[in-house]
């Protein structure tokens, strides 16, 4: 069965073109123009397993409804892909703030939009059609298989890129990781030397781990190396 993808833009050419390439590469890809063509399109069974999201739309701010999907259970871990025009540094690391997984400004090219879709499936669908695994380092827990992270038992949300990212960093308890390292686990995430895609969702994540984000005591940062997760404090159980 194909991936459903849902795209919204109010740029029916370019929504036609995209549709029609993404087609032939095997996505089922539906597009919707206004952001209440696509709020109604997700209430709709069966839910599409990748959004991708044009900002700026007739009807309102795609960074809006991105901020509503992450705070929503059902959609909180749905894979989003942001298209702009709008290609400065503080729009691009708004986009991510808000939950978004990945940004692509526009005019792009169709095969670069494939790769990175392709890239946010696969980390989206990690552990998929394999036992269950669970990564524990102290009271923190990851479910590979329902992409689940738990703090002292207690659900916490992350985007589906923020989960893999927090993934290589528990898999490397204890270890500093460069930037270029963390990408290079995530596979397939393009790299671009004035990203600072990884410190944003670094930073997301601490906000939903951290007692203190200010005063992070998981996720250090080793300046001018890197990030690592720490291993368990002597009173901190995994209960």
């Amino acid at each position: 069965m194909s991936t459903r993808i849902l795209l919204v833009d109010d740029d029916l050419r370019l929504s036609a073109m995209l549709a029609d390439y993404l087609g032939q590469a095997g996505y089922a890809v539906e597009t919707a123009g206004t952001l209440t063509a696509a709020r109604q399109r997700l209430r709709q069974p069966p839910a599409p397993q990748a959004l991708i999201l044009d900002l700026m739309l007739p009807d309102g701010d795609g960074l809006q409804w991105c901020r509503e999907l992450r705070a929503d259970p059902a959609t909180a871990a749905l894979p989003l892909l942001m298209l702009t025009a709008r290609g400065e540094p503080a729009d691009r690391i708004l986009g991510l703030e808000l939950g978004a997984d990945d940004y692509l400004t526009k005019p792009f090219e169709a095969r670069e939009l494939l790769a990175r879709l392709r890239a946010l499936l696969r980390r989206a669908q990690a552990g998929s059609g394999t036992p269950a695994q669970v990564l524990r380092v102290g009271a923190l827990e990851l479910d590979l298989g329902a992409h689940e992270v738990r703090l002292h038992g207690q659900p916490r949300e992350l985007t589906a890129y923020q989960f893999q990212l927090l993934a290589v960093l528990a898999r490397h308890a204890g270890r500093v990781l460069t930037r270029d390292q963390i990408m290079d686990a995530l596979k397939g995430h393009p790299q671009d030397a004035f990203d600072r895609s990884i410190d944003v969702h670094i930073s997301r994540i601490r906000a939903a781990l951290e007692d203190d984000p200010k005063r992070p005591r998981r996720i250090l940062t080793v300046r001018g190396t890197g990030y690592m997760l720490a291993r368990p404090r002597a009173d901190e159980s995994a209960a």
